[in-house]
């Protein structure tokens, strides 16, 4: 008798959105997406195009949903926690979400309309600001400033042509060799007395800058 083999995932597992959600997002991790189509997400999950139609509206819904689950991955801050200290813990969940999910950098806050879990994130957001003593005009500037913040670094970092120190210094000293003597002083400077030296890793600065936000924030509410 022929040996029986087990089941593919794609028999086990009913299709869903959900389940069409995850597998366009790792599409997605995996080439950006501009690889994604209707036909790849399909063959992904083992039906044809047509049959995810019946769990998503189209590419917008398609990318309504990615955006959500992304949404759904970043830490919410805790009810009565210090908002400084829920911001910082925030950002940090945010920028390390971002860093595994980079073409969704540019999406987060472009979708009209937005899920569930994007409307719990930002609630909580807002509601730790409020809790914690500031004004509404306040909260708003606050999250204005401090989602630009953490966008804006996420995307320099995707744009980066290094991603380790030893790149970064790589990098500086290669620019720097078409320097001619005495030419651009303080990029030669900040190079090697800085960007050059042992344990520098841009990624630091993401603190030190949200930091001076946050310190902002406070002298400006209080």
């Amino acid at each position: 008798m022929p040996r029986r083999t087990a089941a593919p995932q794609s028999a086990r597992e009913p299709l869903s959105r959900q389940r069409v959600l995850r597998a366009a997002v790792e599409l997605a991790d995996a080439g950006g997406l501009e690889t994604l189509s209707m036909r790849k997400l399909g063959e992904a999950v083992g039906v044809e195009a047509m049959s995810l139609y019946n769990h998503v509206a189209g590419k917008e819904d398609l990318l309504d949903g990615m955006v959500d689950l992304v949404f759904g991955e970043v830490e919410l801050p805790a009810p009565g926690e210090d908002w400084r200290q829920a911001m910082r813990q925030r950002a940090a969940s945010m920028r390390r979400v971002l860093s595994g999910h980079r073409w969704a950098i540019g999406l987060m806050e472009s979708r009209s309309r937005p899920g569930p879990a994007t409307l719990r994130h930002h609630d909580a957001v807002l509601g730790c600001l409020r809790q914690g003593g500031l004004s509404l005009p306040m909260t708003a500037h606050a999250v204005s400033v401090i989602d630009s913040y953490i966008y804006g670094f996420a995307l320099q970092e995707k744009a980066l042509p290094f991603e380790s120190p030893d790149e970064t210094a790589e990098l500086a000293e290669s620019i720097m060799g078409g320097f001619g003597e005495g030419e651009y002083p303080y990029l030669t400077e900040i190079a090697t007395d800085h960007v050059m030296r042992p344990g520098y890793d841009y990624g630091d600065e993401f603190a030190f800058g949200l930091e001076l936000i946050l310190n902002g924030l406070q002298r400006t509410a209080s």
